[in-house]
């Protein structure tokens, strides 16, 4: 039996330390909000946050998170970077199936928080291998440079 730190809650867990942490979130918390695509960390469909970093949870083995804060979709209105994104990405009009926005939020909110002031060559580089089937990556790009002008104006 194991602890791990999510979304502010100690949960225990029972899973061999080698099990990818996309599905101790998904199958045995119930967090479906962190998606399966590839398999391979390569799409980003189930990017979640540990200790604030950006984290591809089906590659990433349980061992990884003991010890760590992670921070999933479904808590990260509770961050007011997060929030703010979330607020962004409704007002671009970014979701369209939806199914990638999951991964593309938490990636977005690591960049904000890391560089609340990102080049569009820092959005690319965190943005990079997050992929959209359905093409929203100028939205996507419009809704971090939204979150980015209202964290610029903050004293």
């Amino acid at each position: 039996m194991i602890k791990l730190n999510i979304n502010g809650k100690l949960r225990q867990i029972n899973l061999p330390m080698d099990t990818p942490l996309l599905w101790a979130l998904r199958d045995h918390q119930g967090l479906t909000g962190t998606k399966f695509g590839c398999g391979m960390g390569l799409c980003g469909a189930c990017t979640v946050h540990l200790d604030g970093a950006a984290t591809r949870s089906c590659v990433t083995p349980i061992s990884i998170a003991v010890g760590k804060k992670i921070v999933t979709i479904e808590a990260i209105d509770q961050d007011s970077t997060g929030k703010k994104v979330q607020e962004a990405w409704l007002t671009q009009g970014v979701p369209q199936c939806g199914y990638c926005q999951p991964g593309q939020i938490m990636a977005a909110t690591a960049l904000l928080k890391l560089n609340p002031s990102p080049s569009d060559a820092d959005i690319d580089k965190a943005m990079s291998g997050n992929i959209c089937r359905c093409g929203t990556y100028c939205r996507i790009r419009s809704a971090i440079k939204q979150v980015a002008s209202i964290t610029e104006i903050k004293p």
